[in-house]
């Protein structure tokens, strides 16, 4: 699937027919460098690696100078491969023009992170209930985790509690309602996965 890398700008809203508010997220994608191109005679598949995000050179490792210089680019602080994209060459840039207003994309991204959470926020549990019979503090305990001298353990993927969020999250057919090329940026409908400023990646069907 072809596609773009680029930013969680923030949310805001715009009126649709009837007066209806929509929510929205506005990301900048792109613009993107092709950095690699890949055969399936050489590499066993046919890719485009596609970099983003200018990379400070001090923090960029000899080997990696060496593979930005070879495409012409400055090093990029992200790096994905996209299928579907073969009439493209090394060096060649990619904008938002590739996005249409109006057709459906996939959006890929790291959730926020939550840190460490209960079992009532992470997995929706309803607690313990009432306070009466001794149980004034045990409004959103686990409760019982089910296990008796027989298996003498905790089964694997128990709900409890632990880390939550930071996950790769994929929403899919999200509609572009805006782009606006001459500032790299789309508009898209609803609210997609990750942290202002985080990297994202789009991908549509080519």
């Amino acid at each position: 699937m072809a596609g773009l890398i680029g930013t969680k700008v923030g949310m805001t809203s715009i009126f649709g027919e009837g007066g209806i508010i929509i929510p929205c997220t506005v990301i900048q994608a792109g613009p993107c460098v092709v950095t690699q191109k890949k055969s399936k005679d050489k590499d066993g598949y046919d890719a485009v690696q596609l970099g983003f995000g200018d990379k400070k050179e001090k923090n960029t490792t000899k080997p990696m100078k060496k593979h930005f210089e070879k495409s012409g680019a400055a090093p990029k602080s992200k790096l994905v491969e996209f299928r579907g994209m073969d009439d493209l060459n090394v060096g060649d840039v990619v904008t938002s023009e590739l996005i249409k207003e109006g057709e459906s994309v996939s959006i890929t991204g790291t959730s926020k992170g939550k840190g460490f959470q209960g079992v009532v926020k992470r997995h929706g549990f309803a607690g313990v209930g009432g306070q009466t019979h001794g149980q004034h503090n045990r409004l959103r305990a686990p409760g019982s985790l089910g296990a008796c001298s027989t298996p003498a353990r905790v089964m694997k993927g128990m709900k409890m509690g632990g880390r939550m969020g930071t996950d790769q999250v994929k929403e899919l057919n999200i509609k572009v309602i805006k782009v606006l090329p001459e500032e790299n940026t789309i508009i898209v409908r609803g609210s997609i996965p990750g942290h202002n400023g985080s990297y994202i990646i789009i991908e549509k069907k080519k």
